[in-house]
C-alpha cells in the first residue's frame, strides 16, 4: 500500500483528494491547522468522515512550525506529498497579506525541507491559475511568462513554483506545480462565489456581482480536479538528460525534474450564465448588486489542459449544470435548507 502524505485534509481540495485516493486503496496522512478563516466545524466534518476508514490518520499542526512538521513527515515516510494547504483567497489577500507570507512561503519552505530530509517519489504542490495575473492571450499555456502577478496571493504562488523549482534541480526531488482553476463542488470553501450565491439567493438576498458582470472563468468541478491530481501521482517528471522524451507542449524544466500543469475544465464560462445556471438549479431568481470590478480582479481565466490529456489521457469534462446542481444538492442537505 503506497503512502501519500496530504496538507489541508480539512479543506475544501484536501479532503476530496484524501476521500479519492483512499477509495482507490492509498494509505492517507493528513496534515491540517484547523484555522479559523472560515467554518471550522465544516473542516471538521470533513475530517469526521476521512477518518471512518481505518487507512487515514490526521494530524493537526501549522505548517509554519517546522519541527512538528518535520517529525510527522518523517514518522509517516510518504512515498508521494501532495501539498494542498494554503492561505486562500484573492480578495481575503488585500485584508490580511502577511498571513499569505506566513504560510505560504514560510510554511511551504517548512514542507519542502520535510521532502529534501524524508526523500520522496513525488512532490506535487498546489500553484493557481492567479500566477497568470495581467497575461491577456487565452487559454493560459503552462509554457507562457507569468512574470504579472496582480496580488499577493498570486505573487506567493510564483513564488512557491520558484521555491519548488530550485528544490527539485538541487536535490533531485520530482516535482509538479498545478495551477488550479476556479475549483467548486460539494463541501466547497464559503467564500467561493458559488458557495456564496446559494447561501445568498436562499436567504433572499442580494449577491454582488463585480464588473458588472462582465467577467468569466473557467469553474472547474473539483472530482474533475482530484481525480487529475491522482493520475498526474504517477506522471513523475524524468530527471534531466534521462533520455526521456517531452511530449507536446510539456513545460518540463531544462535543469530539474520538474514541470507546472493546469487542471481546470478547459471552457471559459460567462459569469452571468454560471449565475443563471444556479438560479435553474435553485427554481429561483437572485437578487444581484452590480459592482465595479474589485482591485486585482481579472476579467477572464481559462485554461489549455492539452498537456494534462497528453500525459494521462484525462480531460475534465463536469458542466456547470452539472456541478452546480450537485453542489445545491449538498448544500441543501448539509445546511438542512
Amino acid at each position: 500500500m503506497r503512502t501519500v502524505f496530504v496538507t489541508g485534509t480539512a479543506g475544501f481540495i484536501g479532503f476530496h483528494l484524501a476521500r479519492h485516493l483512499l477509495d482507490e486503496g492509498f494509505a492517507v496522512v493528513g496534515f491540517d491547522g484547523l484555522t479559523d478563516y472560515y467554518d471550522v466545524e465544516l473542516k471538521k466534518s470533513r475530517h469526521k468522515m476521512l477518518e471512518k476508514n481505518p487507512n487515514f490518520r490526521a494530524h493537526i499542526g501549522m505548517l509554519e512550525d517546522h519541527a512538528f512538521l518535520s517529525k510527522v513527515v518523517a514518522e509517516a515516510k510518504p512515498d508521494v506529498i501532495v501539498h494542498l494547504a494554503a492561505q486562500a483567497g484573492v480578495r481575503y489577500s488585500l485584508e490580511n497579506p502577511r498571513a499569505y507570507i506566513d504560510t505560504n512561503l514560510t510554511g511551504t519552505f517548512n514542507l519542502m525541507e520535510a521532502a529534501r530530509e524524508t526523500g520522496v517519489d513525488h512532490l506535487l504542490m498546489a500553484s493557481t491559475s492567479s500566477v497568470y495575473g495581467g497575461n491577456t492571450q487565452m487559454p493560459f499555456e503552462e509554457t507562457q511568462k507569468t512574470e504579472l502577478p496582480l496580488t499577493l496571493y498570486a505573487a506567493t504562488k510564483k513564488a512557491n513554483e520558484g521555491m519548488a523549482h530550485s528544490y527539485s534541480h538541487l536535490w533531485h526531488i520530482p516535482t509538479t506545480m498545478f495551477r488550479f482553476f476556479t475549483v467548486y463542488g460539494p463541501y466547497g470553501r464559503p467564500d467561493l462565489a458559488l458557495f456564496k450565491f446559494v447561501r445568498a439567493a436562499l436567504a433572499d438576498e442580494a449577491i454582488d456581482v463585480y464588473n458588472h458582470g462582465e467577467m468569466a472563468r473557467d469553474f472547474t468541478f473539483v472530482d474533475d480536479l482530484v481525480h487529475s491530481i491522482r493520475l498526474l501521482i504517477n506522471a513523475v517528471p524524468p530527471m534531466p538528460n534521462s533520455g526521456a522524451e517531452a511530449v507536446a507542449g510539456d513545460s518540463l524544466s531544462p535543469v530539474a525534474p520538474f514541470r507546472t500543469m493546469n487542471i481546470g475544465n478547459g471552457t471559459c464560462v460567462p459569469l452571468m450564465e454560471f449565475i443563471s445556471e444556479i438560479e435553474d438549479a435553485l427554481g429561483q431568481p437572485i437578487k444581484k448588486n452590480m459592482m465595479e470590478m474589485q482591485k486585482g480582479d481579472v476579467p477572464g481565466t481559462w485554461a489549455n489542459t492539452d498537456l494534462l490529456e497528453r500525459l494521462t489521457g484525462y480531460r475534465p469534462n463536469t458542466t456547470t449544470k452539472d456541478g452546480i446542481r450537485q453542489f445545491v444538492a449538498w448544500y441543501r442537505d448539509y445546511y438542512q435548507v
